[in-house]
């Protein structure tokens, strides 16, 4: 088969390499973008008398045709003709005649592709935005509900201080806005417009590339024509951030993952996110949070395989620059995938709220309450520390905990104990007076969340 861009070749390669360096059965996901790129830079070519009214609107009228087709799915792509560009030009002159060849007047498919990603990225990470605000508005309802709720906190994994469940879950919020922060910001990398930078140097014909860029809604253009068609940056910013997103997703469900373990026993998940076991009946597995926290591997490839594609590259377009495509498309559905799952699992899933509160009593996440009650009477807090570090040795030895112990054996330890030392150790009272900024307290952990839904 005769290439479009055969014209200095003498032969042609064999099918097998063809297919081997064919990128349509990828990029015929930028079908839309595609279009849509060509119709602003006919309309522009138009404008600027590079074409006449009549063949500007003789192909526009084709590239809407094939736009429609395109949104209905009722194109067939050919890998004789590699790519997504050549795939729509061999469509469009054969929907309008020879007068569709011209669309390619003044553009190359270097600028060409590039500007399909921008578009293409600004598409996806504006609904990447909308969904993460879809998991935090999940996350503040839920919030809401379990704000006097207790439920220990760790570090090390070990059982450090009790908290309000609200307070926990409300990290993962914050953490979410960073990453809403971040794609957003990134919005003004990518809604710039290569378009018109031709293959590396620009091009003789007297084009307007600020209208494209206007037409196609980019807030400016590319000021370097090699860096217009080189620059991958803005998709490795997008896998960047999609790393960063899918890593604190993965957290999340690393807690989802124990906390509805049987030892746990925290949560349970809603019987649409989990599945059984083909030889244990009992068994109901948290298959969804487990996919979102291997899913994040595959994020975390994508980003290092461009990266690595892109470090030994020179200026300007290369092949290898070819490998940019299906792990940015990879990306976009598996971050869009794991986030539209995650807000079905907080929303359903349940919280044991008398197991969560009875951990809180059955361990020494109150010890604190001691050192920082002994402190408070002007104990310095390292001795403080090592009084209530002798307490809980007691506690442990004696098969207690520190609120069994009677009073006469913390007047041993120290006489500044009173019997007021029963109200600081319950866990509730332990929680509801840490309300410095961003703390636990439940008046603390209020006015977070109204901050939250101002956020939102």
């Amino acid at each position: 088969m005769k290439k479009l861009w055969g014209g200095r070749f003498t032969k042609t390669a064999e099918e097998w390499v063809d297919e081997f360096g064919a990128s349509i059965p990828f990029d015929q996901e930028l079908v839309e973008e595609d279009i849509e790129g060509s119709i602003a830079h006919v309309t522009m070519l138009g404008k600027c008398g590079i074409l006449p009214k009549e063949d500007v609107e003789k192909i526009k009228a084709g590239l809407l045709t094939l736009l429609e087709k395109a949104k209905k799915q009722q194109l067939e792509f050919s890998v004789a003709y590699e790519d997504i560009h050549l795939n729509i030009e061999k469509m469009l002159i054969d929907e309008i005649g020879p007068v569709g060849g011209k669309l390619h007047t003044g553009r190359s498919r270097n600028d060409q592709v590039a500007t399909d990603m921008h578009l293409y990225l600004r598409k996806r990470v504006n609904e990447i935005i909308e969904l993460i605000k879809e998991l935090q508005k999940v996350l503040v309802e839920k919030a809401e509900a379990h704000v006097e709720t207790l439920i220990p906190g760790y570090t090390h994994l070990q059982r450090a201080q009790p908290v309000s469940f609200a307070h926990h879950l409300m990290a993962y919020f914050w953490m979410l806005e960073r990453d809403r922060e971040r794609f957003a910001e990134s919005l003004k990398r990518i809604n710039k417009s290569p378009l018109g930078a031709g293959a590396l140097a620009g091009t003789t014909f007297p084009i307007d590339r600020h209208l494209t860029a206007e037409l196609l809604g980019f807030e400016g253009i590319y000021e370097n024509s090699i860096d217009a068609v080189s620059d991958r940056d803005f998709i490795i910013e997008f896998l960047s951030n999609s790393a960063m997103l899918m890593m604190h997703l993965s957290r999340f469900c690393e807690e989802l993952i124990l906390w509805s373990s049987q030892e746990f026993q925290f949560i349970e998940l809603d019987d649409a996110f989990a599945t059984g076991s083909s030889i244990m009946p009992q068994k109901k597995n948290p298959d969804m949070a487990e996919l979102i926290r291997g899913k994040t591997g595959r994020v975390y490839g994508n980003l290092f395989g461009l990266l690595t594609v892109m470090k030994g590259t020179p200026l300007a377009y290369n092949k290898d620059m070819q490998e940019d495509k299906e792990g940015m498309f990879n990306t976009v559905k598996t971050v869009t995938g794991s986030l539209k799952i995650f807000a079905g699992m907080i929303a359903t899933m349940k919280v044991n709220m008398n197991v969560m509160e009875k951990a809180t009593k059955q361990d020494f996440s109150n010890a604190t309450e001691l050192a920082d009650y002994l402190a408070n009477k002007g104990v310095p807090f390292r001795k403080a520390h090592e009084i209530v570090g002798k307490l809980v040795l007691a506690c442990i030895e004696k098969g207690m905990f520190l609120a069994d112990l009677p009073l006469s054996v913390y007047k041993e330890a120290s006489e500044l104990f009173e019997e007021d030392i029963y109200e600081v150790l319950n866990p509730y009272t332990a929680v509801n007076r840490r309300n410095s900024a961003g703390g636990t307290g439940f008046d603390e952990v209020r006015q977070a969340i109204k901050k939250a839904k101002q956020c939102l």
